[in-house]
């Protein structure tokens, strides 16, 4: 697989350098066929507490971009280019934000499927993922027994009306995910392939409690 780069100027932030030092970190992971500005979007309904960083996948699909192709198109090729594109998240965290912590994970779609890829490859990093409509992908990864052993905090929302995500993908992630994380999975009713309010408001919640100091 071809090595790929996360694009540094094309990164989101929602605050200055300076202004991020010592808070914690959230990483924004958009869908297929999007951008780094459509999860930056619900940045003003997110917590303040963390800095946010809104990445741009790195292929691109002509209409916008992608973490790696449709399972579709063959799983092993999905496999192998989102593996390059978890190497390039940590690249780009180490060159861009090497102190940070701790560090939250928000993906919708193909990106919540990369939110669970990075949790799998370097468990110990990462303090919680999100994913909005995302799943796992197939196999099994070098992370995924220490990812067991840490059990990191997952939510995992989807609506009952998502006609893109196909059932076998959600299938295999009711059944990896509990074995594998600690879970907080939220369905809701009639919502498509997208986020309600009622689910940014969960989402927001959560997100708060993950980053409240320890007591």
């Amino acid at each position: 697989m071809p090595e790929v780069h996360v694009d540094d100027e094309a990164v989101l932030w929602s605050a200055s350098a300076a202004d991020r030092e010592g808070r914690p970190l959230l990483l924004l992971l958009h869908g297929y066929n999007s951008n780094e500005g459509d999860l930056f979007g619900l940045a003003p309904y997110l917590p303040l507490e963390p800095a946010i960083a809104s990445l741009r996948a790195p292929l691109d699909t002509g209409y916008g971009h992608a973490w790696f192709p449709l399972l579709a198109e063959g799983a092993d090729l999905s496999v192998a280019a989102a593996d390059a594109a978890t190497d390039a998240i940590l690249a780009w965290l180490d060159r861009a934000a090497p102190d940070a912590g701790p560090i939250g994970l928000l993906g919708f779609s193909q990106g919540g499927a990369m939110a669970l890829e990075l949790l799998r490859r370097a468990p110990d990093r990462f303090a919680f993922a999100v994913s909005l409509a995302g799943f796992a992908l197939p196999g099994e990864r070098a992370g995924d027994d220490r990812m067991s052993q840490l059990a990191p905090h997952v939510f995992w929302g989807r609506g009952t009306a998502d006609g893109v995500i196909p059932t076998s993908s959600v299938a295999r992630t009711q059944a990896w995910l509990p074995a594998h994380a600690t879970l907080d999975e939220r369905i809701y009713e009639g919502v498509g392939h997208s986020v309600s309010d009622r689910e940014l408001a969960d989402v927001a919640a959560y997100i708060r409690a993950r980053f409240a100091p320890a007591a």
